[in-house]
């Protein structure tokens, strides 16, 4: 029984702390802010038709508009979830 005890107090004691532990919320990644977008599509040969044009254009418009939502919805993501941590301390 006396070892029972004695477990405890040393358990209970090994999980105190007299040093105060501030969490801070991790930084956004660099690697994620500067990774570049996928390569735009372009145009190669002398004979270049309309409807090669308005293919290529509409893909770059597409990749364009695809990273940007997807950006803006991590850096909103981000911002929300740093909020809510500095508000629980």
């Amino acid at each position: 029984m006396k070892y029972i005890i004695l477990f405890s107090i040393a358990f209970l004691y090994g999980c105190s702390t007299v040093v105060p532990v501030v969490a801070k919320f991790p930084d956004a990644p660099v690697m994620l802010l500067q990774k570049c977008p996928p390569q735009l599509q372009t145009l190669d040969g002398e004979k270049i038709t309309i409807i090669d044009l308005t293919k290529t254009v509409t893909l770059n418009y597409t990749t364009y508009y695809e990273c940007a939502v997807k950006t803006d919805a991590w850096i909103e993501w981000y911002v929300i979830q740093k909020n809510i941590f500095e508000t629980l301390k």
